[in-house]
């Protein structure tokens, strides 16, 4: 028990990050297949979908930032969102050479770029935006 205590924060991650993916996939994948809009515009909403989905899941149970005291939320918000856009353009850059200048498929390309995107994710939320205070 002790292991999963030691690791149960890099734990909750991969679980939040996987259904963050998961949201995000389906999300591109129903905007793509079903209303077939552009993959870059819906990525773009597949994103902002994601991003709300990661904030919330990240503050309560993966880093327990449980302070929701307005000016807080808007601040930690703010520095989330603000870190999640350099993950972003890094994926609509990837996705852009990928797709369009290599000819890789969209949805081989958009699992690709999620792998790097959820570690690049990780190290920004732990460093930056929920990182414990000194006692």
């Amino acid at each position: 028990m002790d292991i999963l205590k030691k690791y149960r924060e890099s734990i909750m991650y991969l679980v939040f990050g996987g259904l963050t993916v998961g949201v995000n996939i389906a999300t591109y994948i129903g905007l793509t297949r079903i209303i077939e809009l552009n993959y870059m515009v819906a990525n773009i909403i597949a994103w902002i979908v994601a991003v709300i989905f990661a904030y919330i899941t990240n503050k309560f149970f993966v880093f327990e930032s449980n302070n929701t005291e307005l000016k807080f939320l808007i601040k930690e918000f703010t520095s989330f969102v603000s870190c999640r856009l350099l993950s972003g353009v890094m994926e609509m850059i990837l996705m852009y050479v990928m797709i369009d200048m290599m000819g890789i498929n969209d949805f081989i390309t958009k699992i690709f770029t999620n792998i790097l995107v959820i570690v690049l994710n990780y190290v920004l939320s732990k460093v930056i935006i929920f990182k414990k205070q000194a006692s």
